[in-house]
């Protein structure tokens, strides 16, 4: 197998391993998109440019078509308004023949019970520059009421559906992180399988100084961790990241210790 098609295939198993954010409608009211895990060879052209979050819509587009039950009537549908773009809709599909509108999330937080005053509001994103609380709002107040807007009849028309006949449902998928000091932490309404890692600054991660590390590329933040790296030691991951550090970015790293457990967890500025 070609060394770029084994790297796609990791990011999509790894797509397929992260857990959804909740179950049913337990949060905001939202009702949670639910798919059997039907792991496959990820066989599709994708675009090695896309940014993150457009490249894994992709992942979900075939993620869908594996199953028979489901069909995708259109995806990535622009919204506009006198030439200006209101938004856009994921995807329309038909589950077992019932018509939904279906948002797409990943997403990476970090919780610091700092932060607001409930379990939701403690989680932000790496560079605390988004929260999860925000992006909840703004799925209910503007990606999903897009579908109900009078912009969007003349496009439903088009494919012979309606809104009041089309359910909306979200497929939000994230990994989460806890304080490396804090690591017990458990949850009561998010799903407490979506914890993948650990986070730290550079001070704390001293305690693993013995151990390896490994910066993996953004669209690696999807893999599961594995051993088959360039591992580099902690004075080496030190230089490595002063830089990136210094322009207030957060990386996603991958901590192997002595005893050949490996970790994932984000290295942070901001504390």
């Amino acid at each position: 197998m070609h060394q770029k098609t084994k790297d796609i295939q990791k990011r999509y198993d790894g797509f397929l391993q992260t857990s959804c954010l909740w179950n049913g409608n337990a949060i905001f009211d939202l009702q949670h998109f639910n798919i059997p895990l039907k792991s496959s060879k990820f066989n599709s052209n994708i675009n090695e440019k896309l940014r993150l979050g457009k490249y894994i819509e992709r992942f979900v587009s075939f993620e869908l078509a594996q199953h028979s039950s489901i069909k995708i009537i259109s995806e990535n549908i622009q919204i506009q308004k006198e030439k200006i773009t209101l938004g856009e809709l994921d995807c329309i599909i038909l589950k077992e023949g019932i018509p939904i509108h279906l948002e797409i999330i990943y997403k990476f937080y970090l919780y610091d019970d700092s932060v607001g005053n409930s379990e939701i509001d403690h989680f932000i994103g790496p560079n605390r520059k988004d929260s999860l609380v925000e992006k909840l709002t703004k799925l209910k107040e503007k990606q999903l009421p897009l579908l109900y807007a009078t912009e969007c009849e003349a496009y439903l028309k088009e494919i012979q559906l309606s809104s009041e006949k089309i359910e909306q449902q979200v497929y939000f998928k994230a990994q989460l992180f806890v304080p490396l000091l804090k690591k017990d932490i458990q949850l009561s309404k998010i799903n407490n399988n979506c914890i993948v890692g650990f986070y730290s600054n550079l001070k704390e991660l001293e305690q693993f100084s013995e151990s390896k590390f490994y910066i993996p590329t953004k669209k690696d933040w999807l893999v599961l961790p594995h051993e088959k790296v360039n591992w580099s030691s902690f004075n080496e991951f030190k230089q490595e990241t002063t830089a990136i550090l210094e322009r207030e970015f957060s990386p996603l790293c991958w901590l192997k210790k002595q005893n050949g457990e490996i970790e994932k967890f984000f290295l942070v500025w901001w504390f």
